[in-house]
């Protein structure tokens, strides 16, 4: 059986992250394979995939902050918000007086920060039970309500000028639950122009690097995070000796031990560099929320 671990992936464009998922379980072969925030098919980079009784670990994977490279395509809009749509409008030669370096400065800039934003109708976000993706697909019209998001960069790396269009290289550092195709919209919308999103690459997700990742052709065994390794990139690490492990996944506290949490929740490790599981404080005790499969030695 493949042991448990966490595989960082450069998702290529044209799959979507089931594909990668499937991918990986016929790679590893094993049906316990999940990933950790999707990507659409038109976007690249980093899929953090947890395999086994790593899977466990995704919960506290999926809210990390993230990165994304991307192009915003400044004078149309499709019906995606991104490259796969359709282009439903051209902005018109007029309306590109107004839109100058300040004004594409000042758009940015309202959009950085804490902000309220609306996903695109053609996101994965459930409906009643359904993805909004398939809702639109079966020609009903889709409107998700606003949710708060932070970013806390956005900056403009490079820009290009086209007939009609005008496109920006921009990177964005974001709190997860951010659209990017949205900030395009967005900023098309706020310069009378349109936009959409022609690239998208997430390049980290927490202290995962996209560096760090392989192709999905080399998922293999060796290429997998343990889950120690990779459960200290996103929580503090508790160090915990063998009888507190044995207490902690029979379901017991350790009492009076909150003092050595600096933050909410860590990782508590055993003497052989083992993940135990994820502890949180209760009052002045530490007390277990997930533990991991016992490893047979």
């Amino acid at each position: 059986m493949v042991s448990p671990g966490i595989l960082l992936v450069d998702k290529p464009a044209g799959l979507t992250s089931h594909d990668v998922v499937a991918r990986t379980r016929r790679a590893l072969g094993t049906r316990k394979v999940g990933h950790a925030g999707t990507l659409d098919p038109m976007a690249t980079g980093l899929l953090v995939i947890g395999v086994e009784g790593a899977t466990r670990l995704l919960t506290f994977i999926v809210g990390a902050d993230k990165t994304y490279e991307a192009t915003i395509r400044l004078g149309q809009t499709t019906g995606t918000d991104d490259a796969d749509g359709e282009i439903l409008t051209r902005a018109p030669e007029q309306a590109w007086a107004a839109v100058t370096p300040e004004r594409v400065a000042a758009g940015i800039a309202s959009l950085t920060g804490a902000i309220s934003q609306v996903p695109s109708s053609v996101s994965a976000i459930k409906v009643d039970g359904r993805r909004a993706y398939d809702r639109v697909r079966d020609g009903e019209e889709v409107v998700l309500a606003a949710r708060e998001v932070t970013v806390s960069r956005f900056d403009v790396l490079a820009e290009r000028r086209g007939e009609g269009f005008l496109d920006l290289d921009v990177v964005v550092d974001c709190s997860s639950g951010t659209y990017i195709r949205s900030l395009a919209r967005d900023l098309g919308a706020d310069l009378g122009v349109g936009g959409h999103l022609t690239a998208l690459r997430r390049t980290r997700v927490g202290d995962f690097d996209v560096a760090d990742a392989v192709q999905i052709e080399e998922a293999t065994e060796s290429a997998l995070l343990t889950p120690a390794a990779a459960a200290v990139r996103v929580l503090d690490a508790l160090r915990v000796s063998d009888d507190e492990a044995r207490d902690l996944r029979h379901g017991k506290r350790l009492a009076q031990q909150a003092v050595r949490l600096n933050g909410a929740l860590a990782a508590a490790i055993d003497e052989e560099d083992v993940l135990v599981g994820v502890v949180e404080k209760r009052g002045t005790d530490l007390k277990s929320v997930m533990n991991m499969p016992e490893v047979q030695r």
